[in-house]
């Protein structure tokens, strides 16, 4: 556990980080459906703009309030880089999975229920899914326990760079 954290309920700054994530990946993910949906686009060149978004949507918020915290960018990139990857990787993963595991979804137009029904669903298993991924990260001092470091006056100028 990362110092300053003993405290904290791993599970509860788990499902923090989750959220925050989701907001992230849901952004993306319902832009790049949207997008790819409504040109007509196939499958995996919606699903790949969806992926794509997501990653940019959730890099982005988590590298915001880490510059805020005093970080230059490059420094803020890679804590991003480092907490969030394998959260929306996992979260990109199975939310696309549902969405072409659901018959239909991926074909139904922007005014079906399907479509948003399949979608909200599909980040919901999504989320229930990254939750104990970012727990395990999270308690092994990596994930979003590194950008805690940086939220909780954690960051100092001669701090090594997050790994």
């Amino acid at each position: 556990m990362v110092p300053g954290m003993e405290n904290t309920n791993p599970t509860r700054l788990a499902i923090a980080a989750t959220l925050h994530c989701l907001t992230g990946c849901a952004i993306g993910e319902v832009l790049g459906m949207v997008i790819g949906t409504a040109l007509g686009w196939s499958d995996l060149a919606t699903i790949a703009l969806a992926v794509a978004l997501a990653f940019v949507f959730g890099y982005a918020l988590t590298i915001r309030p880490v510059l805020r915290s005093g970080l230059p960018l490059g420094r803020a990139i890679r804590v991003a880089l480092v907490a969030d990857t394998l959260s929306i990787a996992v979260m990109e993963l199975v939310d696309n999975g549902v969405m072409l595991a659901v018959p239909g979804a991926m074909r139904a137009g922007l005014t079906d229920p399907l479509f948003w029904g399949s979608l909200a669903g599909a980040l919901a298993v999504a989320f229930a899914v990254t939750v104990p991924v970012n727990r395990a990260l999270i308690v092994r001092g990596r994930g979003h326990a590194v950008v805690h470091q940086h939220h909780h006056g954690g960051h100092h100028r001669d701090a090594p760079a997050a790994s």
